[in-house]
């Protein structure tokens, strides 16, 4: 192993291959997340009051998704550790980040149920009216009891993809799909005996494919163990993990120490998104459906690079815990490159086609108007959208997920967001304004973690192994 190559770049195309095939599965349950929300969307939508049940679902689905995302950004440390393991040869190690993710995940339960609980009562403050909050408070109440189940996947998936099993985690999420259509289908109006429930219905549909998408990654994680146990000739499985289980206050903080900053940088990520469009909003209906249409298409383009990320961290992390700094600066520059290769070419089709775009989601010439205008602008930052996402997965993996948190912090909420708001309101440019500052934000995020990435120094280990008890 060579630690003396300067120059990376006639090494990379070796680094591709291994990339996506990691990258590919993990991709489409992304998009299978994605789409969950949507069948609910559609299924709701055929109710008589549609208008109500689709606002109130999509209100509730925003609200939910905020705070879960946060237990999921919590768990994202599990990444670093679990694939530096991996990377030397230490599995005993990595299980035993698992064991002390899930207790983690156990513990947030409670709390983020509770934050849930507080949604209906404060959208009531916020002269929401009492129709969608009252239409949305059981369909809360229904998604909330599907949190622990939620929170297990998240860091059953963190480690199955960490040690490259990757295509249960798609098979997770695209089966869910079929579980939710179905469940929403039987509870949402009342077929094969079962009780029509409305909104209600589809709440439960979706806490009970979580359930089954926990499910399935705990018979992945029995197989794939099962087998490596045999393989190392141990009498069982039960054997082979006993030596990992221990719960571990000091390993849980340091999951916390990468994942409180992954968390914060998700969270300032959406909020600044939510606050463009309450911008929008107050533009008026045709403003704010222009700002849907190029945030649906900018957020379905989004999920190729976010599960390029997900790659990016666990080859990163692998290399490193190999002690070859080089390989990691590799595989982290092919994601990367990746990345932005895809999203390059979504920008090409937003700017030749943002009127085709458009009509696809509405009719109405003067939405596809304003729509396609948005589309546009969201053309101009979707490479440095896909730099930013990958580049982030990539510092995950080396451990640093502080330096995102920072230009998150900075581009958006000290830049970006006071222009578009002066833009759109000061000097008049409507939506397109905000939009225009959206976009010199996500500029800015892209290259202050290229750069970052460019002057990172990588270590062979990465972070130190944090030592268990005994």
């Amino acid at each position: 192993m060579d630690l003396k190559i300067e120059d990376d770049s006639p090494h990379l195309g070796s680094d591709f291959r291994p990339t996506l095939h990691l990258a590919l599965p993990l991709i489409l349950a992304e998009v299978g997340w994605m789409t969950m929300g949507v069948v609910d969307t559609l299924m709701v939508g055929r109710l008589p009051n549609s208008a109500v049940a689709i606002g109130a679902t999509g209100l509730g689905q925003s609200l939910y998704l905020l705070i879960a995302i946060v237990g999921g950004g919590l768990l994202l440390g599990m990444d670093t550790f679990v694939a530096q393991a991996y990377g030397r040869e230490d599995l005993k190690d990595a299980r035993y980040t698992l064991v002390n993710g899930l207790v983690l995940a156990f513990l947030l339960t409670p709390v983020l149920m509770m934050a849930v609980s507080l949604w209906p009562p404060l959208m009531r403050r916020f002269g929401i009216s009492p129709e969608l909050v009252g239409a949305m408070r059981p369909f809360l109440l229904a998604l909330n009891w599907g949190t622990l189940p939620l929170l297990g996947y998240f860091a059953l998936r963190r480690y199955l993809q960490a040690v490259n099993v990757a295509v249960p985690v798609m098979f997770a999420l695209v089966s869910a799909n079929v579980v939710n259509a179905v469940g929403d289908w039987l509870l949402i109006y009342g077929h094969w005996g079962f009780r029509a429930q409305g909104i209600t219905g589809s709440g439960w549909s979706t806490c009970f494919a979580r359930i089954y998408m926990l499910l399935v990654l705990v018979i992945a994680l029995v197989l794939v163990e099962s087998r490596r146990a045999s393989k190392r000739a141990t009498s069982s499985a039960l054997s082979y993990w006993r030596d990992g289980v221990a719960v571990d206050a000091r390993r849980i903080g340091a999951l916390l120490r990468l994942g409180v900053p992954a968390a914060g940088q998700i969270v300032l990520e959406m909020a600044a998104f939510s606050t463009a469009a309450a911008l929008c909003a107050k533009l008026g209906a045709l403003a704010l459906s222009g700002h849907q249409i190029a945030l649906n298409c900018a957020a379905f383009t989004f999920m190729v690079p976010l599960g390029i990320s997900s790659a990016a961290s666990v080859r990163v992390g692998q290399q490193l815990g190999r002690r070859d700094p080089q390989g990691a600066r590799r595989a982290g520059w092919s994601a990367i490159l990746l990345g932005a290769a895809f999203m390059a070419c979504a920008g090409l089709a937003f700017v030749s086609a943002p009127r085709w775009i458009a009509r696809v989601f509405s009719p109405d010439p003067e939405v596809i108007r304003v729509g396609a205008r948005l589309l546009v602008v969201a053309a101009a930052f979707q490479l440095f959208d896909g730099l930013q996402v990958v580049t982030t997965g990539a510092l995950r993996g080396a451990g640093d997920t502080r330096t995102a948190l920072f230009a998150n912090l900075l581009a958006y909420w000290l830049i970006g967001i006071p222009l578009g708001y002066y833009l759109c309101f000061r000097l008049g440019w409507g939506a397109v304004g905000v939009w225009i500052g959206l976009c010199i934000g996500v500029m800015m995020v892209g290259s202050a973690l290229l750069i970052a990435w460019h002057r990172k120094k990588l270590h062979a280990y990465g972070l130190e192994p944090v030592r268990m008890i005994g």
